[in-house]
């Protein structure tokens, strides 16, 4: 695509709203605006200061289409490096595109996906990893999301890999100058203190890896199965935990033939909670369709809620332990938590001896929403958020684990050149692949292909 013409977009959502921001870039974005545009004071856009707003109207010839404010950017000092012009119109849809048109006619054309953000990137306003975090911040939707956004953002992870790179690089430049020596048999670089660093990038890399795991989470939402026989109270807690009647609820046994699923966000992370048709013996066929989805979300959620009620616990603990073990067994990587439901219906005395043997069981009255607080701690106590808390570099792109993890396996090649002895030659060929994955992740090393994949990811305007 052509990247010094003018682009225009909707920046705002599609709709009807108070007002609407159309943003056009472009080296001639401010020219053309100019016989467009009439400032209510006879201003000339062109002679305008950088990052100065203006009140006029939008106008087709003779015919006025709204009246406006137009917010212009001179490059390099604007969002894309290039001359920028925002105007935020009245949010009417008609406006938007009779204007989105106007312009259109005259010398733009419709931005692709994420193009401003390419733009951007190209022109040195941020590295490829801070105009990712640009579509993490925009998609967040909880704390934690937000938060690991706004840090790569602000190039928290582009410095900590753009300092590996660069130690590697200097330590690299002098092999490879060792290599001009090859006959003097010199060595310009210290061995003792290139183990010392390539330790050192090893650790950092591997702490970055280890990461993704929370990452991931943090990302995408924990999914959560909600398991148990029919009508022990699945769909109650489900609507429990959203404070809203979700899923419907009859104490006629059966009723969920299939998964329901929603989310919400506890302790700034989000969970996604998957209400699933009760296990049991049934020859009903669509019951049964229920019941093979329950195991299959199951598989796909990383944690499990095993709903019992608190009586027939009391009255059979040891089917409660058979069942939980064979649910362990079946899922081993999986926490499954033991929720006794329906929690009033035992007496105190009855609730504090059970709880003294049965120390795993979480009890819950999910009709009266006791005890709903107590799970939801238990939930976050899965996620490792000390990291979050530390403000640590986390991990939440699969395209930047997948180059993190190569580049550890050529420091580990060189590692183990260095151990074996190997002439600078070879090692410099693998600390140039390591240097390589690390340029993949800022976008000093990129092709059309890898760019097109990313900013296609992107929604229109950004």
């Amino acid at each position: 695509m052509p990247l010094d013409d003018a682009i225009i977009a909707l920046a705002t959502p599609s709709g009807a709203g108070a007002i609407a921001v159309l943003r056009i870039s472009g080296k001639n974005a401010i020219t053309l605006t100019v016989p467009l545009f009439k400032s209510i004071k006879d201003k000339d856009l062109s002679h305008q200061k950088s990052h100065t707003v203006h009140l006029g109207h939008i106008v087709d010839g003779s015919k006025t289409l709204d009246q406006v404010l137009v917010s212009v950017f001179n490059g390099p000092h604007s969002y894309t490096g290039e001359n920028v012009v925002e105007i935020s119109c009245h949010g009417s849809p008609f406006i938007q595109q009779k204007i989105l048109e106007l312009f259109l006619r005259n010398g733009c054309r419709m931005a692709n996906a994420g193009e401003f953000t390419l733009r951007a990137f190209l022109n040195g306003k941020m590295d490829l990893s801070q105009a990712e975090a640009v579509a993490d911040l925009i998609a967040s939707d909880n704390e934690a999301s937000h938060q690991i956004a706004i840090q790569q953002m602000r190039g928290g992870f582009s410095n900590k890999i753009q300092q590996l790179r660069q130690e590697l690089l200097n330590f690299a430049s002098l092999i490879e100058l060792e290599l001009d020596f090859a006959e003097e048999d010199v060595e310009f670089a210290d061995r003792e203190q290139f183990k010392t660093l390539l330790s050192e990038i090893r650790t950092v890399l591997k702490s970055l890896l280890d990461s993704f795991a929370i990452g991931n989470v943090i990302k995408n939402g924990i999914p959560v199965a909600i398991v148990g026989a029919p009508n022990v109270g699945k769909s109650t807690l489900l609507n429990a935990l959203l404070n809203e009647e979700r899923a419907l609820v009859s104490d006629i046994a059966g009723t969920t033939r299939d998964t329901i699923e929603d989310e919400i966000t506890i302790g700034g992370i989000g969970f996604r909670f998957i209400d699933t048709a009760g296990i049991r013996n049934t020859s009903d066929v669509i019951e049964n369709m229920g019941i093979q989805r329950t195991y299959e979300k199951i598989e796909k959620a990383q944690v499990v809620l095993y709903l019992k009620e608190a009586t027939e616990i009391k009255n059979n603990e040891d089917q409660l332990k058979t069942e939980t073990e064979a649910l362990k067994e079946r899922y081993p990587e999986k926490p499954v938590v033991i929720v006794a439901n329906k929690a009033d219906q035992l007496t105190s005395g009855e609730k504090e001896a059970l709880a003294s043997r049965s120390k795993e069981v979480l009890f819950i009255a999910a009709k009266k929403g006791s005890g709903i607080d107590a799970l939801k701690e238990t939930l976050l106590g899965f996620i490792n958020t000390g990291r979050l808390k530390n403000n640590d570099t986390i991990v939440t792109n699969s395209r930047h684990y997948d180059a993190l993890l190569k580049a550890l396996e050529e420091v580990e090649k060189v590692q183990f050149g260095m151990s074996e002895g190997l002439s600078g030659d070879l090692l410099a060929i693998d600390i140039r692949q390591a240097l390589h994955h690390f340029g993949e992740i800022t976008g000093e090393i990129t092709s059309d292909d890898l760019l097109g994949n990313i900013f296609a990811n992107f929604c229109i305007g950004k």
